[in-house]
């Protein structure tokens, strides 16, 4: 019997993409606001998409299971702007639609 580190290789690949996850949500939401969860999610798309098209396996699940990530995240980010509403995460003083006398 033989050892297939494969699997083990995506499943961390998966782990990174979900923390990286956690990272960009919280930037595009600073940079950009919540308004850009739909391109985000084309993004998303079409890198799930691409993964049909790919020539080993391996590629095509890692690319797969980017492209799942992207797509969460961009469900995420009307949430991240809600928990910036809350004042759980710090707001952008320089983005557009807040008050003057908070930044």
């Amino acid at each position: 019997m033989s050892l297939n580190p494969i699997a083990l290789g995506m499943g961390l690949f998966m782990l990174l993409a979900i923390g990286l996850g956690f990272v960009w949500v919280i930037k595009v939401e600073y940079y950009f606001g919540a308004r850009v969860w739909p391109y985000v999610l084309v993004v998303g798309v079409l890198i799930t998409l691409a993964s049909l098209w790919m020539p080993t396996f391996t590629l095509s699940a890692l690319l797969g299971i980017l492209g799942g990530s992207v797509m969460w995240g961009a469900t995420e980010l009307p949430g991240q702007a809600a928990r910036v509403r809350r004042g759980l995460f710090p707001a952008n003083p320089r983005r557009a639609g807040i008050p003057e006398g908070d930044r």
